[in-house]
């Protein structure tokens, strides 16, 4: 975990509850759908070295959510999860269960109602977690069984995820001298695209080349890079005309992305100094919808994303650790 990251975890005997209150450093609709998608929930749900795999998932009230945990040895463990309530990007709640292969519960093991709820702050989104069970013996069982460690570890799987994913806001810039550029996304085929518009404007990549997903370097305490987008892209540059230039990655769903025409496209603002940043950011966004506030990234970067009240796509990246 990252040490700044709050992080509480209570047990109240008398109501027969566990409390989880954890502060994840990602904006709140990346960190909602780390929580919701099923793709995601795979990359981080499971403590090492058991992995998640999702069979099916139906994220709406009445759904389900039917998985399993895999360990090292192939043994697997069926799961799943009843949702009952959902307030989009602010809550949801249901039940969760072990069961067998066909979905069916497993009685000799307690079953809990989860409360969920998530909540955007500086530097972060705070997810507040209430687990009922029916009995204090029920409480006491599931935390003999290791629950606090094992769940303390697949959130720390989530910072790390998360790392992963945010690292694509950093580009290979190497100086904070002020630049705009266009950055781009594409649903798997940006190599394919930079080649063309290499061979149009004659010029070369720029910064560090072609980056791929698959550079990044594996880390025993990171997820591993799922081997469909190893080859994808994740970061490149190209000057075209004018001194502009042009960068992008690929945008795979294996990363969180839900790319659409219309929000793959974004004009990059890189001020020269922090104040500049700012004084860009708050007068550009006002009257349109922040994506991500304005603030310290991990990464080395004072950044935030907004769509102005024109509907234009923005990033203003202040590059504090060049």
């Amino acid at each position: 975990m990252t040490p700044h990251l709050h992080f509480d975890f209570t047990v109240n005997k008398d109501n027969n509850t566990i409390h989880v209150e954890r502060e994840f450093a990602g904006d709140l609709e990346t960190v909602w759908d780390c929580w919701t998608r099923p793709e995601l929930l795979d990359q981080w749900w499971a403590p090492k070295p058991y992995r998640t795999r999702t069979k099916s998932m139906d994220f709406r009230e009445g759904g389900t959510w039917f998985y399993a945990m895999i360990s090292p040895e192939n043994v697997t463990h069926w799961c799943r999860a009843d949702y009952q309530a959902i307030d989009l990007h602010k809550s949801f709640s249901g039940l969760d269960a072990f069961c067998d292969e066909m979905g069916q519960i497993n009685t000799e093991f307690p079953r809990a109602q989860w409360n969920n709820r998530f909540n955007p702050g500086a530097g972060g989104t705070k997810v507040n977690i209430t687990i009922q069970y029916k009995t204090l013996a029920d409480v006491e069982k599931i935390i003999s069984m290791g629950f606090k460690e094992g769940f303390t570890m697949a959130l720390e799987n989530l910072d790390r995820y998360l790392e992963e994913r945010f690292r694509l806001w950093r580009g290979a810039k190497t100086s904070n001298t002020a630049r705009v550029c266009t950055y781009l996304n594409f649903d798997g085929n940006t190599e394919e695209a930079f080649q063309f518009y290499r061979s149009v404007f004659r010029t070369e990549f720029g910064g560090k080349g072609i980056q791929r997903f698959g550079d990044i370097p594996a880390e025993t305490d990171h997820p591993p890079v799922a081997d469909a987008i190893k080859k994808m892209i994740l970061h490149i540059e190209l000057p075209i005309t004018g001194n502009h230039v042009l960068m992008a990655t690929d945008a795979p769903k294996e990363m969180g992305f839900t790319l659409t025409q219309g929000n793959n496209m974004h004009i990059s603002i890189e001020p020269e100094s922090r104040e500049e940043a700012k004084r860009i950011f708050d007068e550009l966004s006002a009257g349109g919808v922040i994506e991500m506030p304005l603030e310290d990234m991990f990464f080395g970067s004072y950044f935030g994303s907004f769509t102005d009240r024109f509907g234009i796509n923005w990033f203003v990246n202040y590059q504090t650790k060049p």
